[in-house]
């Protein structure tokens, strides 16, 4: 006689283990996380910035119950992650049209070139199944920074996104489906985060509110010349630059203006209201905005600041 052994269904969920080994590992560097749908990239809870946790018995019982993959709230886990992502369609501003872009990262090269320092690449980096690249950094203390996408509002520039603040980024250890073939979320750099750059601390920093008044400068001095001098010179290679040049030429002279702000001769609200006042004949010429404006006068005027302007006034 032919006896059938029924075999009991394995409990062990041998799919959800490794995603909850994910979980485990992000919420053991102390970066508080939440299920995803699997496969995907969409929350797979409500409210999940305040209900992100690294309660591993809380982990426990959210992936005993689907193989999710694993979503890390930047603000909660003090992170700001850089997402370079592939090039596709057009650049969105006409700065980064002329120049070959074949990735985020080359935007992110070019950008950290502009402010004279070093590309952020030591610190923990994750690969997407897409082939996007996600830079884990440390958020600045007492700054709270939002997220960007690409060059619109206080963005980086395009094909570069920012998790901040009310985002979240997909940890290692997820999959999604390419083309129906599964495909992870890998390590590249397993280091410890690194501080963000404070040039991208200041990139991203909402500037204050500005007061709106006339721009004065100190009369009858021979310094007092020199600044209104140099004020006036760089503001009017500004309002005189051609399509297709102006961010350039609104980076450097806002930089050189913030060489006089770095040495204190010059005061930065001040130099802020006449930089923007020349950038606003090209708004709404070309696509051209003031948001595009101030974004180039900030930065510019941050990488001018680490150099003053030594003042030779004896000639």
């Amino acid at each position: 006689m032919t006896t059938t052994q029924t075999r009991r269904r394995s409990t062990s969920r041998p799919v959800t283990r490794p995603r909850l080994n994910a979980a485990l590992a992000a919420a053991r560097r102390g970066w508080p996380v939440f299920p995803l749908y699997p496969f995907s990239k969409r929350p797979a809870i409500k409210k999940w910035e305040n209900r992100a946790t690294c309660d591993e018995t809380a982990l426990a019982a959210w992936w005993d119950t689907a193989p999710y993959n694993v979503g890390v709230a930047c603000g909660p886990a003090g992170l700001v992650v850089l997402d370079l992502d592939t090039v596709h369609g057009a650049p969105p501003t006409e700065d980064w049209a002329c120049l070959e872009l074949t990735h985020g990262r080359d935007v992110l090269r070019i950008l950290a070139e502009r402010a004279g320092q070093p590309d952020p690449t030591d610190t923990y980096t994750v690969i997407s199944p897409g082939d996007s690249e996600h830079r884990y950094l440390k958020a600045p203390p007492g700054i709270e920074l939002r997220n960007t996408a690409g060059a619109a509002g206080r963005g980086l520039g395009p094909h570069l996104d920012v998790r901040a603040s009310g985002g979240y980024i997909v940890a290692a250890g997820s999959v999604r489906r390419i083309n129906g073939t599964p495909r992870y979320y890998r390590v590249t750099h397993d280091v410890a985060p690194a501080p963000l750059p404070q040039w991208l601390v200041t990139a991203l920093t909402p500037p204050p509110p500005l007061e709106r008044h006339p721009v004065r400068l100190a009369a009858g001095t021979r310094l007092g010349a020199y600044v209104h001098k140099a004020l006036d010179e760089e503001t009017a290679r500004i309002t005189n630059a051609a399509s297709g040049t102006r961010a350039d030429i609104t980076f450097k002279a806002s930089a050189k203006v913030g060489e006089l702000v770095g040495a204190e001769v010059l005061d930065e609200a001040v130099a802020v209201e006449a930089l923007l006042a020349a950038a606003r004949a090209h708004v709404g010429v070309d696509g051209w905005t003031e948001k595009e404006s101030l974004h180039h006068i900030a930065n510019g005027i941050a990488r001018g600041r680490l150099n003053p302007r030594a003042i030779d006034l004896s000639r």
